[in-house]
């Protein structure tokens, strides 16, 4: 397992998301907001640069907190490599193959650890939260608009699984099983547990996980769905909830720090 990186002062972790922006220190050690988190809302037009000038609102509100110079640690609904997004999920479509994390940097003048916000949400569970020092393979899922995941071994995260996108019977799997889709067609708990049973049981048979975490927003309702679910791996609702994102960004910010990306 992976230590908590050393950083004396809270680090500022900032989670980007389709209707709002969401920001707070984090204390490394407990994986606790040092401060009440503030929200703005998402630019209209969420391109790279009007995010860009919201996060640096939030920054500055928090200043006399994180100081001039520490990290920061960003999510976006997007796949992150070495710095640039591949992907835009529902978000402005500028955000595909932009340098953002440059475009962060010159906007802020300081070290951004730009990260995909199920790959951050991940690794606060393994940290902090449900899947807190598990010495095997876990795999997190965010049910929402879409499926987000992270798979974490021995608490190294291994970045930018797309597993919601699996085709599962002819079908993209998020747009069967996403919590959005059981809103939308107006789908019981217990019918919805059926085509996350068989999104879950085709997951496992490709990565055996040995702890499979469910996050997103409806976990706080597992105990609706999760026991309709049959699966070889121990299957366990996220604890961080909406906190997971900020959490998860702020730790990989100092890590960052420690061991920077020599793919950059």
């Amino acid at each position: 397992m992976t230590d908590h990186p050393v950083h004396s002062a809270p680090v500022l972790g900032i989670d980007i998301g389709g209707s709002g922006i969401k920001g707070a220190p984090v204390d490394l050690t407990t994986g606790e907001l040092a401060q009440k988190r503030l929200r703005i809302p998402t630019p209209e037009k969420s391109t790279p640069k009007n995010v860009a000038k919201v996060v640096g609102e939030i920054v500055e509100h928090f200043i006399d907190t994180i100081g001039t110079d520490g990290p920061i640690g960003v999510t976006i609904p997007a796949v992150v490599t070495h710095g640039q997004t591949r992907s835009a999920a529902n978000i402005d479509k500028s955000w595909i193959d932009a340098e953002a994390e440059k475009i962060f940097e010159d906007h802020l003048g300081r070290d951004i650890y730009l990260v995909n916000d199920a790959d951050a949400a991940g690794v606060a569970e393994v940290h902090y939260g449900a899947a807190k020092d598990h010495p095997g393979l876990v795999l997190l899922t965010t049910l929402g608009t879409g499926i987000g995941s992270a798979l974490v071994y021995r608490g190294v995260l291994i970045p930018n699984t797309e597993f919601g996108h699996l085709e599962i019977d002819g079908h993209d799997a998020e747009s069967r099983a996403a919590s959005s889709v059981k809103d939308k067609e107006g789908l019981s708990y217990t019918e919805w547990a059926k085509r996350l049973q068989r999104y879950y049981e085709r997951v496992e048979a490709l990565l055996w996980p040995d702890l499979i975490v469910v996050g997103g927003g409806v976990s706080k309702d597992a105990d609706k769905f999760l026991s309709k679910i049959s699966v070889h791996a121990e299957l366990v609702p996220a604890k961080l909830l909406n906190t997971a994102g900020i959490v998860g960004a702020a730790w990989l910010a100092a890590d960052r720090q420690q061991h920077p990306d020599l793919l950059k």
